[in-house]
């Protein structure tokens, strides 16, 4: 068993690492369509797939977001919005291999058929029973809202990449009814069906050794990052320590 620290810049990364060569998203990128809605997580995922096709030139990962949580002393709009937020370049549409520019899922959300891809980011993640909610801003439940018309409609595939740095203790379902209830402030929250994909998910399909989350925290740079005890047989161990180590110094957000 190794043991590895990671931020969550450097399990963000990892993810976008690992759900490019997720099955269901490898045979999208081939032929049909693929959503990577805007998030910060997300930024990675669609920046490693365009890196992937070679069109990732055009693509910059520090204004693809709709919303954002910052410090107390940053404060957003009631829908997570900054004031000084430049244009919007638009989510990350991939269409037969080749990226849509400048296109949302308002765009092609009447076009998505069973085999297309929608992945979306969360804001809380139970990983015991492997469900994640979203934070809700707009009254017609944003983009999370929009997906589900093809997710449940036509059965297009939603997946939830999810940092560890979300989780949290309870059932989503009470959580959200104490957040949702009439005459409440601030964000909703919602439970959605989908496949969550955490940095535990990435490792054991980039290596096949399994991670569990054994500790967190830390200071001067490492606040909210995770501490993975990962196991499995020596090759392995060896192809997690390698792959971490290639993510592990990944700077932190910034504008």
């Amino acid at each position: 068993m190794k043991q590895f620290v990671i931020t969550p810049a450097a399990g963000k990364r990892l993810i976008g690492k690992a759900i490019t060569r997720h099955a269901a998203v490898a045979a999208a990128i081939k032929k049909g369509t693929i959503v990577v809605v805007a998030g910060t997580t997300n930024g990675f995922v669609a920046e490693e797939m365009l890196l992937a096709l070679g069109q990732a030139k055009e693509f910059r990962r520090n204004r693809f977001y709709r919303g954002i949580i910052l410090p107390p002393a940053r404060p957003t709009t009631s829908t997570g919005r900054l004031s000084d937020e430049g244009k919007f370049p638009g989510d990350v549409v991939i269409r037969d291999g080749v990226f849509q520019r400048g296109k949302t899922i308002f765009d092609v959300i009447d076009d998505l058929r069973e085999g297309d891809v929608i992945l979306k980011g969360a804001n809380a993640v139970d990983l015991i029973h492997r469900r994640a909610a979203i934070l809700i801003g707009d009254p017609k439940a944003g983009t999370i809202g929009v997906a589900l018309q093809a997710v449940v409609g036509r059965r297009v595939r939603l997946i939830l990449p999810v940092g560890l740095e979300k989780r949290v203790y309870g059932n989503l379902d009470e959580l959200a009814a104490t957040m949702n209830e009439p005459g409440t402030r601030e964000p909703r929250l919602f439970p959605v069906p989908g496949e969550i994909f955490t940095e535990l998910d990435a490792i054991a399909l980039l290596t096949g050794a399994s991670a569990q989350l054994v500790a967190a925290g830390g200071v001067c740079g490492a606040e909210g990052s995770v501490w993975l005890a990962v196991s499995g047989k020596p090759a392995q161990e060896k192809a997690a320590e390698v792959l971490i180590k290639s993510v592990v110094n990944e700077p932190a957000f910034s504008f």
